[in-house]
C-alpha cells in the first residue's frame, strides 16, 4: 500500500523581493569596532581564560572549532566572524541550515529574516521563490562536483551564480560514472531528474550577489577555512521547493558532517566554541568527538586537553565545574545540552551572554 505525499508542485511561490524582512543590512550589522556590552564579572574572566586557550591553540596549530545557531547571523555579526577568519582565530565554522539561509539571503538581497507568525497565519512562510530555486539547486549541483552543504551555497554566492550541465551529457556519463563513481553517477542522477522536471536550461546561470561581501560562507571561502551545514529534514524553508532533493541533501550535510569530524580530530590542545545552539551543536559534537576518539585511542594518544566554552544567553542555574549532573528539573532539551558537554573530558566553561555582546568581546580580547 503506498502512502499519500504532498504536491509541492501546487504550490505558489512569491518572488523573495516582495518580503517584509526584519534584519536588513547594513544598518543591523555589528561591525568589528564596535564595543560590546560589558559582560558580568564571571563571565569576563572565563573570557579572558578563552582568549588564552585561543592563542595556545593557534600558536600550536591546532583547531579552533565555532559551532553556532543562526541567531548569529540573524543578530548581525557576519561582519566579526570574518573578522576572527581573517586573523587566524577560528579554523572551522559550523552553523546549521537556517544559518547558512540567513547568510545567503543577506548576500541576495541585503535582507533577511521574515515574521513567521504573520506568513504562516497567510500560508507564505518560507514560500519564496528565489530561496528555494537557488538554494536547492546550488546544493544539487555542488553535491554533483563533490562538495559539501557549505561548500555548495558558498561557492553559489562566491561564482555569482551556477554552471548547469547539459543533460545529454549527464545522461550519456552515467554507464562510465556507475564504474568509475557511482556515488557520483547517483547525484548525477538527482541533477538530471531535477533540471528535466523544472526545464531548467544548461550553461552559466548568472544569479547576482550585490551583498556578497557581507556573506560570512563567501569569506570562509576564500580564506579556505571550511564552513559548514548541518542540516534537518523538514526544518528550514527550502524544503517546501519542488528543486529540494533529500538526497543531494543528504550527499552535501554527510560530507560536512565528516569535514566537521576531521576538525574535531585535532582538538588536542583546540578549542571548541558552541555559541546559542542548544541542540544541534551537542548532537553532531558528541558523534564527531566519539568517533575521532575512537580512531585517537587506537594509536595510544587520546584527546584529553581540549577546552570547550559554551556560551548562551540562558542562565545557568548548575555550575558546571562542581557538580557532575545538572539538576533534573532542568527543561529536556536543556538537560541533554549540559550532559553532553559535560562527558567530554577536558576543561569545560559556561558562559551567559548575548551572542552580540559574546564575538565582540573575544575579538577584541584576542586583538
Amino acid at each position: 500500500m503506498s502512502g499519500r505525499f504532498f504536491d509541492r508542485g501546487a504550490i505558489r511561490f512569491k518572488p523573495l523581493a516582495e518580503r517584509k524582512n526584519k534584519v536588513q543590512a547594513p544598518r543591523d550589522l555589528v561591525l568589528p569596532s564596535q564595543p560590546g556590552k560589558p559582560l558580568p564579572a564571571s563571565s569576563t574572566r572565563t573570557l579572558r581564560e578563552l582568549a588564552g586557550r585561543i592563542k595556545a591553540a593557534r600558536s600550536s596549530g591546532r583547531s579552533v572549532v565555532c559551532a553556532f545557531g543562526a541567531h548569529t547571523i540573524k543578530n548581525g555579526l557576519g561582519p566579526v566572524l570574518t573578522a576572527l577568519m581573517e586573523k587566524g582565530w577560528l579554523t572551522h565554522l559550523a552553523t546549521n541550515g537556517a544559518g547558512i539561509i540567513h547568510d545567503w539571503e543577506i548576500a541576495f538581497q541585503g535582507a533577511t529574516s521574515e515574521d513567521v507568525r504573520e506568513n504562516v497565519a497567510r500560508g507564505e512562510f518560507g514560500i519564496w521563490e528565489e530561496t528555494g530555486k537557488y538554494l536547492n539547486l546550488a546544493i544539487l549541483v555542488g553535491a554533483y562536483q563533490g562538495l559539501g552543504y557549505g561548500q555548495s551555497v558558498g561557492a553559489l554566492i562566491a561564482n555569482q551564480g551556477l554552471e548547469i550541465p547539459r543533460a545529454d551529457e549527464l545522461r550519456s556519463s552515467m554507464p562510465r560514472l556507475l564504474q568509475e563513481a557511482p556515488d557520483r553517477a547517483a547525484s548525477g542522477a538527482d541533477l538530471l531528474c531535477a533540471l528535466e522536471a523544472q526545464d531548467i536550461p544548461a550553461g552559466f546561470m548568472e544569479i547576482p550577489h550585490p551583498f556578497n561581501q557581507l556573506s560570512v560562507q563567501a569569506a570562509a571561502r576564500a580564506l579556505s577555512v571550511p564552513f559548514t551545514g548541518h542540516p534537518s529534514i523538514g526544518h528550514d524553508i527550502i524544503y517546501a521547493h519542488p528543486l529540494n532533493s533529500g538526497a543531494a541533501v543528504g550527499r552535501a550535510a554527510a560530507r560536512d558532517f565528516l569535514s566537521f569530524a576531521d576538525s574535531v580530530s585535532r582538538l588536542e590542545d583546540g578549542v571548541y566554541l558552541s555559541v546559542g545552539s542548544a541542540v544541534m551543536s551537542p548532537m553532531i559534537f558528541e558523534k564527531a568527538f566519539s568517533m575521532a576518539q575512537n580512531v585517537a585511542l587506537q594509536s595510544g594518544a587520546p584527546i584529553r586537553n581540549h577546552y570547550i566554552a559554551v556560551v548562551d544567553i540562558a542562565q545557568s542555574p548548575w555550575d558546571w565545574q562542581r557538580d557532575r549532573e545538572p539538576p533534573a528539573d532542568n527543561p529536556a532539551y536543556y538537560l541533554r545540552f549540559c550532559k553532553t558537554f559535560a562527558r567530554m573530558g577536558g576543561t569545560m566553561r559556561y558562559l551567559t551572554a548575548d551572542n552580540r555582546d559574546f564575538f565582540l568581546s573575544l575579538l577584541h580580547a584576542l586583538s
